[in-house]
């Protein structure tokens, strides 16, 4: 069913795309400060708009839960064993920046788990998908699509790592400090995690704050490519609770017990 299903949910995601170009265009686009002082902007909208009516379409009868619906009461979604979390725009500022690093982000969420992802960069007009029994995959353009995997640093290779242009901070930094040899990609939004599902690079830790609707399509990704997105104790993400908050988690193969326990031994301590 999930493998059926993909094609239609990478559509809509493109179409979210093309409706935030439309706006991208104009660099005179006001920006919206929400209540807790983030930056919206009218692309956010546009797409969430569109995102809502194509998942409605579907008429699957699955509640959806977007950033720009956050409000729902935990006493509502409590008992949703499958439901749509949407992050319409995610890398508001690098919207703002203009370096095209955001994406449109579509997860189906079963009894916490991500279990359908797709992750889309309209600029750069990459698209990342997955879903469970179906695998991973990356389409660039008009090029087919193909499968990807994670991949483990070779014996002698620098470990590399992609952090954000948003969030650095000194915790991440004395983190990577600690790993030996490694080389940093720098990029924006959840196209940080699917660098490590396309074997771009090796590890992504994120030590700040994110929001479930900032992961979980990139989190399929990332899982049904051979990685893992977990907590310092080595537990998956879980998705729908109570506070819609992330732990800190780190990204990278799930296979790699190495560079895990060398995360583990190192980045404990603050």
């Amino acid at each position: 069913m999930l493998e059926n299903l993909l094609p239609k949910i990478v559509a809509i995601a493109l179409d979210a795309g093309q409706a935030i170009m439309e706006i991208y265009a104009d660099p005179a686009n006001a920006v919206i400060t929400k209540s807790d002082n983030s930056p919206l902007t009218q692309a956010d909208l546009a797409a969430d708009r569109v995102i809502s009516a194509g998942l409605n379409a579907l008429a699957l009868g699955w509640p959806l839960l977007s950033e720009e619906s956050a409000q729902i009461a935990y006493d509502e979604r409590r008992n949703w064993q499958r439901f749509w979390l949407i992050d319409p725009l995610d890398g508001t500022k690098e919207f703002i920046k203009r370096n095209g690093e955001f994406t449109v982000n579509i997860a189906l969420i079963e009894k916490g788990e991500p279990v359908l992802g797709v992750v889309y960069a309209p600029v750069l007009d990459v698209c990342y998908f997955a879903a469970r029994g179906a695998g991973a995959f990356i389409r660039r353009g008009a090029e087919e699509a193909h499968a990807i995997r994670v991949k483990e640093p070779m014996p002698g290779e620098p470990v590399k790592v992609v952090a954000s242009r948003s969030h650095a901070d000194e915790r991440t930094t004395a983190l990577l400090q600690k790993l030996g040899d490694y080389q940093c990609i720098s990029m924006g939004s959840s196209l940080k995690l699917c660098l490590v599902a396309e074997g771009a690079a090796h590890f992504y830790p994120r030590l700040g704050p994110t929001m479930e609707w900032d992961t979980a399509a990139a989190h399929a990704v990332v899982k049904y490519a051979g990685g893992r997105v977990c907590d310092s104790a080595g537990n998956e993400l879980r998705y729908n609770k109570p506070d819609l908050h992330n732990s800190e988690f780190f990204v990278l193969s799930a296979s790699d017990s190495n560079l895990f326990a060398k995360i583990i031994a190192e980045g404990s301590a603050d």
